[in-house]
Order: C-alpha cells, then structure tokens, then sequence
C-alpha cells in the first residue's frame, strides 16, 4: 500500500506529547475540542487524498493542508488513539470502509459515517430537532442530468434527516454538544451535505470549527453557527460516542 505522509508543523513525538495530553480528557466533547483547537489556522487545502476510478489509492495524511472533510478525518482519528502509530490505523478505518485502503471503499459522503462505523458515530439530528427535523430520500452521487458525481462509485438511495436553517432556535442549539459534528445540509441532486465542521459551545454561542475554503479565510477557524447557517439549508448531526477508554489507558 502506497502511502504519503505529512505531519506539518508536527514531529510524530509531538503528535504522541498531544494524544497523552488528550488521553486525559475522558469527555468526548473536551477531547474533542483540545484536538481540533490544534489545528486552528492550519491552511485549507483541497484535493489532498489521491485515488480515484482511474488511479490507484494511496493513504494520505496531511496535516499542513486540510479541506472540511479530512479535517474531520483527523480529528476523529485522533481522539480515539493513544499513539501515532494507532493513529494510522485507526485513521484507515475512518476514512475506509472496513480500513479497506481504495477509492471504492473510501467514505466519501458524510453520512456515510453513520453507515460504516463501528458504532462510533451516531446520527442525532431528530433527536436533537425533534418535530422540526424533515427528511428527504437522497440518491446519493446522482446528479439531476442522470450522470455520477464520482466515477466509479455506486449510487445510492438514503433517507436524509436535516433540522432546517429556520428552526435552529435556542432549543436545538442548546442540545447540541461541543464535539458534535456538523453537515450543511444540501439540496443539490447527489450530495447529502456541502460543507462540515465541528460544533464547539463557549458562553457567548455555539461555534462551528471548520477549515473554511472561503478567499477571505482559508484556513481553520471557529465562526458562530447560526451565522454560518442563515443562508443554508439547513444541518445535520452526527455525534462521536464515548469508546472504551478505560481499554485504551491499560495500553498506555
């Protein structure tokens, strides 16, 4: 298996100095939220993985670019290990379908994470929006003129929950949890969301944390949610569980 790593501003010592430092962090949303702060103002960077129906994948980690959806690759990764080696291999099964390393089996959509897990990640956007949530059936990677968005990879139908822009009141924010990560919600054909950061609740709001593609930004940062929302469609959750971290500490 071919594989390209860049730790950018990271040695793999420090990388091991900030998971012991996130091992003591037992809440998800704290963990969580330590990890992605290391990562605030990295560059954004897309088209960083490589593979597709044409070329072969090959395992990528790049820390010193990042798009939305890597960004959570990483972070994800990261609080469920102990150490960079374990880092990689729990990085392989996030990003692929049973730590499969090749395009086809790559989780390219973001609900797809609901789907392939270990039960890691759980989708919570009714439970969060309750009678406000709508749901849409999708046929994922199809778009309106009946050609595929990617080659290569399958179509397929899913059921959507997405809480709409003008429902996010004060109750859905409030349920929601720092570490909780967030879909825009999209209405183009074939996509189930546009863009994806992370929820994090300070006094003053509940922030998304995401690498931004926007000119004027291009990194990662933190802006509030309900002013990134307001002329989105709408979001959907999906919530990191707590996974046996007492098992991961005897391994310390």
């Amino acid at each position: 298996m071919a594989a390209q790593i860049s730790l950018g501003k990271w040695t793999e010592d420090e990388i091991n100095i900030l998971l012991a430092a996130a091992a003591r962090l037992e809440d998800v949303g704290e963990r969580i939220q330590y990890i992605s702060g290391k990562f605030l103002e990295i560059p954004y960077r897309e088209s960083t993985l490589i593979g597709n129906s044409r070329t072969s994948e090959e395992f990528v980690v790049n820390f010193s670019g990042i798009d939305c959806f890597t960004y959570l690759d990483y972070v994800e990764a990261l609080r469920q290990s102990f150490s960079f080696a374990e880092f990689l291999e729990r990085l392989k099964k996030i990003r692929y379908r049973s730590g499969n390393v090749s395009y086809t089996m790559r989780n390219h959509f973001f609900t797809d994470w609901r789907e392939f897990n270990d039960g890691s990640i759980v989708d919570v956007t009714r439970e969060i929006g309750g009678e406000k949530t709508r749901s849409t059936l999708k046929s994922l990677n199809l778009r309106s003129d009946g050609t595929r968005i990617l080659d290569g990879i399958p179509v397929e139908s899913r059921s959507i929950d997405y809480i709409p822009t003008a429902s996010i009141d004060e109750e859905v924010l409030n349920a929601l949890n720092t570490g909780d990560y967030i879909g825009i919600y999209t209405e183009t054909d074939g996509l189930d969301v546009s863009h994806v950061g992370i929820a994090i609740k300070h006094d003053d709001g509940v922030y998304m944390r995401h690498a931004s593609s926007a000119a004027s930004c291009s990194k990662v940062t933190d802006r509030l949610l309900i002013n990134y929302t307001k002329e989105k469609p709408g979001i959907v959750v999906l919530r990191p569980q707590k996974i046996h971290f007492e098992i991961f500490r005897d391994k310390m």
